[in-house]
């Protein structure tokens, strides 16, 4: 079955994207849950009218993702984790709590999904994640993993 996915889904594809799924995927979980639509001559046809109004928002964005990047480059962000005597965490830090720790300390919010940690951070110290913000706008994120 073909579809149109209208959100990103994690091992399928990205929003706005035209991907073959098995029929039942499709059809008892994709669509009822509002994540895809079949993809017809119609849809194909709306679709890249989405995608044209969907770059124009984004683009509209833009100066606002710059301000954005502008205001992270050079601060420390401080993510709380507990950690044994060694200074080993118990677990791992994930962009989940760094997209939270963005939002407590700096108010700034940004998707989870935008946030990517490149290395598994297990011990208390200094690291530094990549937030994409937009395609054409990218910043380094300092942070610290302290015990907390």
């Amino acid at each position: 079955m073909e579809i149109i996915l209208l959100k990103d889904v994690e091992n399928v594809g990205t929003k706005h994207e035209l991907v073959k799924v098995k029929n039942g995927f499709g059809r008892n979980f994709l669509i009822p849950q509002g994540m895809a639509i079949i993809a017809n001559k119609e849809n194909k046809a709306k679709l890249d009218k989405i995608v044209a109004d969907e770059q124009a928002k984004v683009s509209a964005r833009l100066e606002e993702y710059k301000e954005v990047a502008a205001k992270l480059g050079g601060v420390t962000l401080k993510v709380g984790a507990k950690a044994g005597t060694s200074g080993k965490i118990f677990g791992s830090v994930n962009n989940v709590q760094i997209a939270t720790a963005l939002k407590e300390q700096f108010e700034i919010e940004i998707e989870r999904t935008k946030i990517n940690i490149p290395e598994e951070i297990k011990t208390l110290g200094t690291y530094t994640a990549v937030i994409d913000l937009h395609p054409e706008v990218e910043c380094k994120l300092e942070f610290e993993v302290v015990e907390g």
